[in-house]
């Protein structure tokens, strides 16, 4: 049986070409880093089929991976993109038991700006 093609993944870049999640990523420690970028990795290679504990449905067109150091919990929002894409909304660091809001907020914003200016294209 043939292999599935591989999802790409995007980071979320605003209008000035910043890329805020890659950003906040490169401020973590190195080993911090490396986790968030293997698990990345994983939803490349397993795309929609990632499911606990890796990755986890919010609500709407928002997920979220989940990954977890001996420091730190942190979570990356997501959205799953025409054209067998992901592109990566938002990061931060997890500190309550439920998602912050706001942190959605910035997430669908960001979202709803990618697709805005990607129909521009």
């Amino acid at each position: 049986m043939p292999e599935s093609p591989k999802w790409s993944v995007v980071f979320y870049q605003d209008t000035r070409g910043r890329m805020p999640v890659d950003e906040w990523i490169r401020t973590l420690p190195n080993q911090d880093q490396t986790r968030i970028f293997k698990t990345i990795g994983l939803l490349a290679d397993y795309g929609v089929q990632l499911t606990m504990p890796h990755a986890r449905h919010l609500r709407g067109k928002l997920w979220e991976l989940r990954i977890a150091t001996r420091r730190q919990d942190y979570r990356v929002l997501y959205a799953a993109v025409i054209g067998q894409q992901f592109v990566l909304l938002h990061g931060f660091a997890k500190k309550t038991p439920k998602t912050p809001t706001r942190e959605l907020e910035i997430a669908e914003r960001r979202l709803a700006d990618y697709q805005a200016r990607s129909k521009e294209i």
